[in-house]
């Protein structure tokens, strides 16, 4: 044996000491509340600069311009202090933040925020939890549960449904068309796609949803290896929803060509007509031909804040699973989504067993862990704390009187558009998403589509005004989308009248 020399390793000092105590000041910890104090006072008060100088929905700064300057930015040179980094902030960001909050934002499914969840954003933040299992965030796992059991009873579903947040109503619906599908697998094939993959009939499952149903549908289909020719598309009515009849015509169609449907996806708030699939008819259907039935209400979900006009859900207690956004329809800031199923067991399909994480021999009675009902996302934000702070402070009917104003000015400027020549109103919205365009008579000859193409980019340049646009059967026509309970019928003849002026400026030119 040869024998061996042991060499005592030179002594020198933990790492840690060769900095000074200021190294660290930059981390979260509790020698740092002094330093976390003066940047969230200083952040603050960017947000109040954000508030009070920001007059119009966006500053019209060119993409061109603002990507100069970005480009100039250099991450290896630090700047030296907080005061450099807010002003740079600014400059770059907050001062061409688009203002959602204010009435003059009409465009997208972009909601104005509550205070109480911009507060419970800050907790969030700082804290850092996960929500995937009970040792990384104790009380937020069984307060996530609380808020999933409020909405599945709220939808009218008893006390046998389970959910879960997630990031958006495109992973919500992922979700819900991934348990379609493997729960159709399991029971009708005996195949387990989870462990197996698509079964060879996958390229007969057939989805059907309306023709004005969300992107997201055929994206989701994508993924899942079924491809968009899974997806059958169906007619819809004058109102752009789904005719029961032509749904039964549609599925009974299939079966006699040998495909399989698997799941019908209704649509509560369709994105550009903001209107419901009848739900109560799609859910007779789906149950008479044994289809899983899933309803997207990422936008709809705010009439279940109210009790005026709840009787536009009907139904949406026989789905099978429902998604929510909670971050379109209840004021929450993204993101803040969930998808809610009847039958909590169904969410055992997806369940994933990992040694470090869930291990499969861990009492979950005991120790609970949220990411057994996830598809997608391991780490999840604690984004139900928004949702709790608002609905305990504010309360569902102090939401619900916000839901109602913002139908009843869409009902408004629906009569008010109705009654202009120069308009042309394409719908009617049971929530607040409206499609028109300006059509005046001219002696010039002229294209509707190109005009009103232009008043949106020429609106949108000169930042006062935000509105959205969308093409119907290859035509380009303006769009509103209400959101927002501050914006009155007055802002609504004020946007009007700027239409009427750029559509003017816009016939001088042809």
């Amino acid at each position: 044996m040869n024998d061996q020399i042991l060499v005592e390793a030179p002594k020198v000092a933990p790492i840690q000491e060769l900095f000074d105590k200021n190294f660290y000041k930059d981390i979260f910890h509790e020698n740092s509340e002094e330093e976390y104090r003066k940047v969230i006072d200083m952040a603050r008060d960017c947000i109040s600069g954000f508030l009070q100088n920001n007059k119009t929905p966006f500053s019209g700064v060119k993409p061109a311009d603002l990507l100069s300057v970005i480009n100039t930015i250099d991450f290896d040179t630090p700047l030296e202090n907080y005061e450099s980094l807010f002003q740079e902030v600014e400059s770059l960001y907050v001062n061409h933040a688009t203002t959602f909050h204010l009435p003059n934002y009409i465009a997208h499914l972009n909601c104005p925020v509550v205070i109480p969840a911009l507060a419970a954003e800050v907790l969030i933040s700082a804290i850092n939890p996960s929500q995937d299992t009970y040792d990384q965030s104790a009380g937020g796992t069984f307060m996530e549960r609380k808020l999933i059991d409020w909405t599945g009873e709220q939808i009218g579903f008893d006390a046998n449904c389970d959910g879960v947040f997630n990031s958006g109503g495109s992973n919500s619906n992922l979700m819900g068309l991934l348990l379609a599908r493997d729960y159709y697998s399991l029971e009708n094939l005996k195949h387990n796609i989870k462990l197996d993959g698509n079964p060879p009939e996958a390229s007969k499952f057939r989805i059907f949803v309306s023709e004005k149903s969300h992107f997201s549908n055929q994206k989701n289909s994508s993924l899942m290896g079924l491809g968009e020719q899974a997806v059958v598309k169906i007619k819809t009515d004058e109102r752009f929803r789904i005719i029961p009849e032509s749904l039964e015509e549609a599925i009974i169609k299939e079966k006699e060509q040998g495909n399989i449907p698997i799941a019908i996806i209704a649509t509560a708030g369709t994105t550009d007509f903001g209107n419901l699939d009848p739900l109560y008819a799609i859910g007779k259907i789906a149950k008479a031909h044994e289809i899983w039935y899933h309803i997207d209400a990422a936008y709809g979900c705010g009439l279940l804040l109210t009790d005026k006009y709840r009787f536009l859900l009907s139904g949406i207690e026989s789905a099978d699973s429902v998604t929510v956004d909670y971050h379109k329809s209840f004021f929450q800031p993204v993101s803040s989504s969930a998808l809610i199923v009847k039958n909590k067991y169904h969410l055992n399909i997806i369940k994933h067993h990992a040694d470090y994480l869930n291990p499969n021999d861990q009492d979950y009675d005991e120790l609970p862990a949220q990411v057994n009902k996830s598809a997608t996302q391991t780490t999840r934000r604690f984004d139900a704390l928004k949702l709790w702070c608002t609905l305990r402070l504010m309360g569902r009917e102090k939401l619900g009187q916000y839901t109602e104003v913002i139908i009843e000015t869409a009902k408004e400027t629906a009569m008010l558009l109705d009654a202009q020549s120069d308009f042309e109103l394409l719908n009617h919205s049971d929530l607040g998403a409206l499609v028109f365009r300006y059509i005046p008579k001219s002696e010039k000859e002229y294209s509707a589509s190109a005009m009103n193409n232009h008043i949106k980019k020429t609106m949108f340049f000169k930042g006062e005004i935000l509105i959205a646009g969308t093409k119907v059967d290859n035509e380009f026509y303006l769009k509103f989308t209400m959101l927002n309970p501050l914006t009155t019928l007055n802002h609504i003849k004020n946007i009007l009248k700027n239409i009427r002026n750029h559509g003017q400026e816009y016939l001088q030119t042809v």
